[in-house]
């Protein structure tokens, strides 16, 4: 009972955060704004009837769709390389010593800082946006993945080497399943830092997408549209990431 009171809670509580984002979107457009002729345009009010009438285009979904599979390949590419070379590290100290300075280094580079390098090298297209979703989501979920591998007990691997197991079956059997709850950690982390990237990425000259999109409505002055683009694109992302929690959940049997 004390669960179902407190759950109910927790949403009257996101309700009531989400009500007053509001409020305070109205109240800075009225502050903000006054004395421009374009203030309304960015006005809740505003933003919604055009965010309705965006939803009944065809169009919009093609460009929901191209991002999407741009997050989907990008994420994947991550993974191929962030988890094997995170098992590789957390199980051996030597080779984490002599990978951290250069990984923290590159860690530290922002994705959008090699568009210009990335777009001489690829040309315009959908390479040069995989390759820098890729490169952003790949840290979390390497270092995360290395985490797990160094957070394992050391029982259950001294019982793999007792029973006398192949190095497939201990890693199969027992890391992988010990570091999964880690590894969608850093899958988590990783979507909420594509998300963000990808509008930008999306503007490197490609007909498609929602940072396409948003550019587009710019070019024809459509200001309301360009704010109920920002909308979705928070919605949207709030969406990944709940997902991102739910299949956390599923397979890591955390309870939150």
């Amino acid at each position: 009972m004390n669960a179902v009171k407190n759950h109910g809670w927790s949403w009257l509580l996101g309700l009531g955060g989400l009500f007053l984002l509001l409020g305070l979107w109205w109240l800075g457009v009225a502050l903000f704004g006054s004395g421009s002729g374009l203030a309304a345009l960015f006005s809740p009010q505003a933003t919604f009837v055009s965010l309705i009438e965006l939803l009944g285009r065809g169009e919009l979904y093609e460009h929901i769709r191209v991002s999407l599979q741009r997050i989907l390949v990008g994420l994947s590419l991550a993974l191929l390389v962030g988890v094997p070379l995170g098992l590789l590290i957390g199980a051996s100290r030597q080779l984490e010593w002599a990978t951290t300075p250069a990984f923290q280094f590159l860690r530290m580079i922002s994705p959008l800082s090699w568009m210009p390098v990335v777009v001489m090298l690829m040309g315009v297209g959908d390479r040069p946006i995989y390759f820098l979703l890729a490169f952003a989501a790949v840290w979390p979920i390497l270092l995360n993945t290395a985490a797990g591998v160094k957070s394992l007990d050391q029982r259950w691997l001294q019982l793999t080497r007792s029973l006398s197991a192949t190095r497939w079956e201990t890693l199969s059997r027992v890391i992988l399943p010990g570091v999964l709850g880690h590894v969608l950690t850093g899958v988590r982390l990783a979507i909420g830092i594509l998300w963000i990237v990808l509008v930008p990425c999306e503007m490197l000259g490609v007909s498609a997408g929602l940072g396409y999109y948003i550019l587009d409505t710019r070019d024809r002055l459509a200001y309301s549209e360009l704010m109920a683009m920002v909308l979705l694109i928070g919605v949207l992302g709030f969406c990944l990431d709940a997902a991102a929690r739910a299949l956390y959940r599923r397979w890591s049997h955390a309870p939150g």
